[in-house]
């Protein structure tokens, strides 16, 4: 399934998702600090959606409440797990 999340209180804009089976094919962060994001991406790429969960769900970025390794948690939750 293929689905594109809009991010709040991060400095990416949107999170392009992939994910077959509970399993995440592809991750694509839009703005941001790219480097980093690139690295989640390619961390994330194959793992269990309930294990990216485990790991990133809650972590927060500097002074700001979110972070987009949170969002891309908040986003897998929209898609229903």
């Amino acid at each position: 399934m293929e689905y594109v999340y809009k991010t709040r209180g991060t400095c990416s804009t949107n999170i392009e998702l992939n994910v077959e089976d509970g399993v995440v094919k592809e991750v694509v962060f839009w703005g941001g600090c790219n480097g980093n994001l690139q690295g989640i991406s390619r961390l994330v790429r194959g793992m269990k959606v309930a294990d990216v969960i485990a790991k990133l769900e809650g972590v927060r970025c500097g002074g700001r409440p979110t972070s987009c390794p949170d969002q891309l948690c908040r986003a897998l939750h929209e898609m229903g797990y």
